[in-house]
């Protein structure tokens, strides 16, 4: 059974930091490509940022510069370090693992941490 558990999420003043943490468990997790994505009220779920399975990182504009997408596979985690964080990165943010082998794809999803960005 695949597990993604997410954490680390919660409130913080505008310019603050949060790290957030995804834990895998039932995929070989160094085969996998991780993203995070996150989803604001009334908005399309969105792509943050990404990391493949060799380390490779991209993000998208908005928070290019404030937040760092990496991973342990010794631990099979991957996190989110958000700093100088905005009112408009309150959201849900949600942990993705993907991979492709073959013609199969595998895509697999958290349950979602809620951040909230507020004075």
């Amino acid at each position: 059974q695949v597990r993604l558990v997410e954490s680390g999420g919660g409130l913080v003043q505008p310019g603050g930091s949060l790290r957030l943490s995804c834990a895998a468990s039932g995929i070989v997790f160094n085969f996998y490509a991780m993203d995070w994505y996150r989803q604001a009220p009334g908005k399309q779920r969105e792509l943050v940022a990404a990391i493949t399975s060799g380390g490779s990182t991209n993000y998208v504009d908005s928070v290019k510069g404030r937040f760092t997408i990496s991973r342990d596979n010794a631990k099979n985690t991957v996190y989110l370090q958000m700093n100088s964080l905005k009112a408009e990165d309150t959201a849900v943010y949600y942990c993705n693992a993907n991979r492709v082998m073959g013609y199969r794809e595998y895509d697999y999803w958290g349950q979602g941490t809620q951040v909230t960005v507020s004075s």
